[in-house]
């Protein structure tokens, strides 16, 4: 059996939900390859054998066990977040020479950035894109007035590099929206502020299957508190409906609209783009592209992949043999 590495953790919060997600492909795949669950952190590059930590030779990213050498046929990537889906570890394995289950590093760099990933996707006149400004932190001080010459409240407030709703903000006061500036960008050193678009959010997973890309069932998000954030996502607090419960005019616009971003941004693997679809109008807008989806149970992208009649030991074994 070939050797695979689930390489796991991060450098952020969503550490804890890359954890859950590696064990969710672990126990899908165990019987068919021979697994390592690397954890990545800001420390330490490890495999846990028997409770012993083995660090990784980033050399050639193998591990000594018991005086042997094990290396890998592929690295299964499943870090949310940096450095797992902004391109740094894609980056290292191009080096080394070792394939990997996800975008490559530009790819995973542009969707990762939201300020250049709404850039690029709006000059492709596939979907709608929301008015934004974005400043960086040696912008400041800055001041409200600015600010809203140019966008028009209510605004979401996020850090233009993160995931899973971390420091995201909804903004309906001018006093509210300099705080809310100032806190994403605690989190990461620029911060777009983005058009508020009243509607409903769909979540659309998107692969490639024997060559071809393949738009799985839409998922409708619906958050019982005012937005999806990092509660809703990973606390219960949201329902997640696949199939959405859209007609289906709806329902191939979004598939379709996320074949050809995929397509356009030249995506690999198995990839998760979301949406607002506008209120009273109907006009689809692009929130985000995810490169390396959640995989608990529970994720949306295991839902819709149920939805299909497959499970999701197809879905990683399909990404797995696309590589190896």
């Amino acid at each position: 059996m070939k050797n695979i590495a689930l390489v796991a953790g991060g450098y952020t919060g969503e550490y804890e939900i890359s954890i859950q997600s590696a064990e969710q492909v672990y126990d899908n795949l165990k019987n068919d390859y021979n697994l390592y669950t690397i954890i990545i952190n800001k420390d330490e590059w490890y495999y846990d054998y028997n409770g012993t930590k083995i660090n990784v030779d980033r050399n050639d990213f193998s591990l000594n066990i018991d005086g042997k050498t094990v290396r890998f046929d592929a690295a299964f990537i499943i870090i949310h977040g940096t450095p797992g889906e902004n391109g740094l570890l894609q980056g290292y394995f191009d080096m080394i020479n070792m394939p990997y289950n996800t975008c490559n590093a530009l790819v995973s760099a542009v969707t990762f950035d939201k300020v250049t990933c709404n850039a690029v996707v709006k000059q492709m006149n596939v979907v709608n894109v929301a008015d934004n400004v974005f400043v960086y932190k040696d912008d400041m001080p800055l001041q409200t007035d600015e600010i809203l010459k140019r966008i028009s409240l209510p605004v979401f407030v996020k850090p233009s590099q993160g995931g899973s709703s971390l420091a995201t903000f909804k903004v309906t006061r001018e006093d509210e929206l300099l705080p809310a500036v100032k806190e994403a960008l605690n989190f990461h050193g620029k911060v777009i502020i983005e058009q508020y678009i009243k509607g409903r959010e769909f979540s659309c997973g998107v692969m490639t299957v024997e060559g071809k890309v393949k738009a799985l069932p839409v998922a409708e998000i619906v958050p019982d508190s005012d937005f999806f954030d990092y509660k809703a996502k990973y606390n219960g607090l949201s329902k997640e409906i696949v199939p959405a419960p859209i007609d289906q005019a709806t329902t191939s616009l979004i598939q379709s609209t996320t074949e050809k971003i995929y397509k356009e941004l030249n995506c690999k693997g198995v990839c998760r783009i979301d949406y607002i679809l506008q209120q009273d109008t109907n006009r689809l807008f692009f929130l985000e592209v995810n490169t390396t989806p959640g995989q608990s149970r529970e994720s949306i992208v295991p839902k819709q992949i149920r939805h299909m009649g497959k499970d999701v030991r197809w879905l990683y074994k399909t990404q797995l043999e696309a590589i190896v």
